[in-house]
Formats: structure tokens, sequence, C-alpha cells
């Protein structure tokens, strides 16, 4: 598929902005890069900002995508209803194996985790983002499809802690390693290892998931 100005705008000033920071980064910079002249990037975009909330949409595009391809309950924050009560374990699994690749593999997306990475600090806007993406978001969601497993919200929330806390801690992992289909593994095993350990837990229980 050819890419279209705009969408290639997006992409560079997306690789920019893992690079030097949101904040870091200047339309000049954008420009620059790309070979334009200023005034031919404001016909495209009004502002810096608007890049961003450009970028903002495409990455939920891809997450509704995402979700209704794995058949996983949409994320929307307010949303936990139903629909997570019939989410088998092994499809979790799956899931976020795949979202695993989507925030290290995809180029898109990895450099839209580590811009947020870079100004979670520093900027109010971008912190929210960080959080919803990357840190209470989906420790929410993880712990709402736990919540039928468990006889709390505190438990569920723990069991999301168990499962989310590495895969999150090995994003950095997976950046700084040379042999990058070794993280990959690692979180295999440690989401089969997890599984088994809850699949153990409930059949003593006397639960089925």
């Amino acid at each position: 598929m050819i890419e279209g100005t705009k969408e290639r705008i997006l992409r560079i000033a997306l690789e920019l902005f893992a690079q030097n920071g949101y904040l870091g980064t200047s339309m000049n910079d954008i420009a620059g890069q790309l070979g334009f002249t200023k005034a031919a990037l404001y016909k495209h975009y009004s502002s810096k900002q608007e890049i961003l909330d450009k970028i903002v949409e495409r990455m939920n595009r891809m997450d509704y995508e995402r979700a209704a391809e794995y058949e996983m309950p949409e994320t929307e924050p307010d949303g936990f209803a139903e629909a997570y009560l019939h989410t088998p374990v092994q499809k979790i699994r799956t899931y976020s194996m795949a979202q695993f690749d989507h925030w290290t593999k995809e180029p898109f997306s990895s450099n839209f985790r580590k811009m947020l990475t870079l100004e979670q600090y520093r900027d109010p806007k971008l912190a929210q983002l960080h959080h919803d993406y990357l840190a209470g978001g989906p420790l929410e969601y993880m712990a709402a499809i736990f919540r039928k497993m468990t006889d709390s919200d505190e438990d569920a929330m723990q069991l999301a802690l168990e499962f989310y806390g590495p895969m999150y801690l090995l994003y950095s992992v997976y950046d700084g390693a040379e042999e990058k289909e070794s993280v990959s593994s690692l979180l295999a095993a440690h989401i089969d290892h997890f599984i088994s350990k809850v699949e153990s837990g409930y059949r003593k229980n006397g639960k089925t998931t």
C-alpha cells in the first residue's frame, strides 16, 4: 500500500517523538526530517498537537481492530460488563502475546510506547496517555477479566498485577535485548506458568475457568 503524505508525516513525527520526546521535537524538526518547508507541513497539519491527536486516533483504531481480531472485549474504560464473563484463559494468552508483539515489533506502536515512556514525567496529558495505554489502563482491563475467577475486586487486581507486571517490565527488557525473540519466549513462559497456577488453584477450590 502506498503511503500518503499525511500518513508519512505521522510516521516520521512519531519517530522523532520516540527519539527526542514530544516536547523536544518542533514542527521545524518534523519538516526538516521530511524534507518539507515549514509552510508545506502546515498545509497538512495545523500544529504539533494536531499531529499527536491523529497519532492517538490511529492507536485507538488499532486497539479496536486487535480486540476484534482476537475476540476480546472492547477496551472502553467504562465497558467492564458481561462480555468479560465469557473470556477463556487461553484466549487471554493468545491476545496477550499479540499485545506484546504490537507494542514491541510494530514500529508505529513501539514508537508510541517509547514516546509515552519518555514523556510520562514531563507532561500531564502524556502521563495520562501512558496510564491509559501502558500502566493503569491495561491493569484495570485485566482485573476486570480476572474478576470472574475471584471472590473480590482486590483479589482480581492482585491477579492482574501478577499477570501484567512482568509483561510491562519485559517491554523495557525487549528494547535493550540483543536476542529479541528470547524476550518473547520469556513472556510466553510467564503466561503459561501463570495460567497453570491459576487453573490449579481454581480446580482445588472447585471453580472452573
